[in-house]
C-alpha cells in the first residue's frame, strides 16, 4: 500500500512542492513547527531511511542541502535544523526546520496553524529561491 508521501508524489494528494528532481522531492510540512517547516524525501517508498542504499542516501541528504539553502534565502532564522525521526509516516523523510533557538524542534511543540494563502506563499517562495 502507497504511503501519504508517494501518493502526494504521484500528484494523488495536493502538497505546497517547493522543489523536485527526477529522485527526489520537497514540499511543506502541513503540521509545521515554524514556517518553512520542509520535508524531504526519496521518490521511490523506502520506510527506513538506513535501509536505503548508499547512493539514494547521499543523494537525499544534498538534495535536502539544496532545499536548505532556499529555505535560508526565503525564511529568516539562524539556522536550518534537520531532523529524521521516521516514525510518522513509513516512508524515509528528513526535516528541514528554520530555526532561531534548538527549542524550536522539539517536534511535541504546538504546531502552527497557517492558511492555505500563506502555505502557498511561503511554497513559491522558497522555489523560487531554489
Amino acid at each position: 500500500m502507497a504511503s501519504i508521501f508517494s501518493k502526494i508524489v504521484a500528484g494523488e494528494i495536493h502538497c505546497y512542492k517547493v522543489a523536485e528532481n527526477e529522485q527526489f522531492f520537497a514540499f511543506l510540512d502541513i503540521n509545521p513547527l515554524t514556517k518553512g517547516h520542509t520535508l524531504v524525501i526519496p521518490k521511490k517508498e523506502i520506510d527506513y531511511i538506513f535501509d536505503l542504499d548508499e547512493q539514494t542516501y547521499s543523494g537525499l541528504m544534498m538534495f535536502a542541502k539544496e532545499v536548505s539553502h532556499a529555505l535560508e534565502k526565503t525564511i529568516e532564522c539562524k539556522r536550518i535544523g534537520v531532523a529524521v525521526m521516521g516514525l510518522e509516516v513509513p516512508h524515509a523523510h528528513v526535516h528541514l526546520i528554520p530555526i532561531q533557538k534548538e527549542g524550536d524542534m522539539v517536534i511535541s511543540n504546538p504546531k502552527l496553524k497557517l492558511s492555505q494563502e500563506e502555505m502557498k506563499e511561503i511554497a513559491v517562495k522558497i522555489a523560487s529561491n531554489f
